[in-house]
């Protein structure tokens, strides 16, 4: 059988390409020798962990990896040369860097194993996924902070609605009681006047706590920040979980350009999309054509409208009447709080929620923002 024998400018070539593809290579590539130690470490690297190549090659990969990674790899090394039982190797995890400074970092370790020149070596390819985390840490705290605000919201509004309906009773006691006194008054009944007397402080005190909460709520703004609008759209899609794809709804997010930002109380703002959009896809459970619009446009200098637009069976003209009051909902289930909310939400802002019919059947919902004061020009 013939021996295949390359020139020694065609390994020379080979080499140089092998040098040029591990140096520019986005990832962090470098391979130990099976005592641990270091012998390639490419420019991802270097930018990764902070150590050159020339401080890194030669000494043990240790010097790369936090506790407890650090003082485990001696050990697992030696037991893998022994057994051959794997625990990474051709699988990958996540796992932690440690930089030059001392900071820590979040990365994804592929490792690969492999003979050159009857020498056993390890192939590690490394990607930072500090940026994912970072990202899923940011949802996390945003679907909390959305519900911790949800929670606050609904028990602001019920607790508005509740006042309001207790001042009407409240009224009633102090008219009758009242009206007790001058009878007990009348009839010299020194004992019943006492009674009245006390059943009438006691309505006045509850009228005035009454009172005082409408006075808190109704004061109580939102917490506006000048925001991204767009950003603030797809952040609420994602929160939102309204798992498009798996319900057949085609989903369409249409942004006019160069759109400026709005002066709002950003969760608060989600929390009304994220009603409206999961109101959008209750309604079109069973429908044929589930499509899902959500758009946005500047009307005006100082305000910018969103809008959201569903395929569904549309709403009665009876119920589109009293639809954002308390108490009130289409659905079979639910406390008909969300839309009453939302409307709170968006009038708090100096805006304003309204409903149309949606001319290719369903609804629209659309509300205003008001526009950043430095953008209104």
């Amino acid at each position: 059988m013939p021996v295949v024998r390359q020139s020694a400018g065609r390994v020379a070539e080979d080499n140089s390409l092998f040098d040029a593809l591990i140096a520019t290579a986005v990832d962090g590539i470098m391979v130990i020798d099976e005592k641990g130690s270091v012998r390639i470490y490419n420019q991802a690297c270097e930018r990764l962990f902070g150590y050159t190549a020339a401080e890194v090659i030669g000494h043990s990969i240790k010097m790369l990896m936090p506790a407890p990674y650090h003082d485990e790899h001696d050990g697992y090394l030696k037991h893998y040369v022994a057994t051959g039982e794997k625990h990474i190797i051709g699988i990958g995890r996540e796992v932690q860097g440690r930089r030059k400074d001392g900071s820590v970092f979040p990365m994804n370790l592929s490792v690969g194993e492999g003979v050159i020149r009857g020498e056993r070596i390890f192939l590690g390819i490394i990607t930072d996924i500090s940026h994912r985390i970072e990202r899923e840490r940011r949802i996390l705290d945003l679907q909390s902070e959305m519900l911790h605000v949800s929670r606050l919201t609904d028990m602001g509004q019920v607790a508005a609605g509740l006042a309001h309906e207790l001042n009407q009773p409240l009224t009633a006691i102090l008219n009758y009681t009242n009206a007790g006194l001058d009878i007990a008054d009348e009839r010299g009944d020194d004992e019943l006047k006492s009674v009245f007397a006390k059943v009438a402080e006691q309505a006045s005190r509850a009228g005035n706590i009454i009172r005082r909460l409408r006075a808190f709520i109704e004061k109580r703004g939102p917490n506006r920040t000048d925001e991204d609008i767009t950003r603030t759209i797809d952040e609420a899609i994602r929160l939102g979980q309204i798992n498009a794809a798996e319900r057949g709804i085609k989903l369409r997010v249409l942004f006019e350009q160069g759109l400026p930002p709005v002066s709002v109380d950003r969760v608060q703002i989600q929390q009304v999309l994220i009603n409206l959009m999961k109101n959008a896809a209750e309604a079109m459970e069973g429908q044929e054509r589930r499509e899902l619009t959500v758009t946005t446009s500047r009307i005006a200098p100082e305000l910018l409208q969103v809008s959201v637009a569903d395929t569904g069976p549309g709403i009665s003209d009876e119920m589109a009447e009293k639809l954002f009051q308390p108490f009130v909902t289409t659905k079979a289930t639910g406390m008909g709080m969300g839309l009453s909310i939302c409307r709170g939400i968006v009038e708090a802002h100096g805006g304003r929620l309204w409903l149309e019919a949606n001319p290719g059947g369903g609804a629209v919902f659309r509300f205003n923002v008001p526009v950043a004061q430095d953008a209104k020009s």
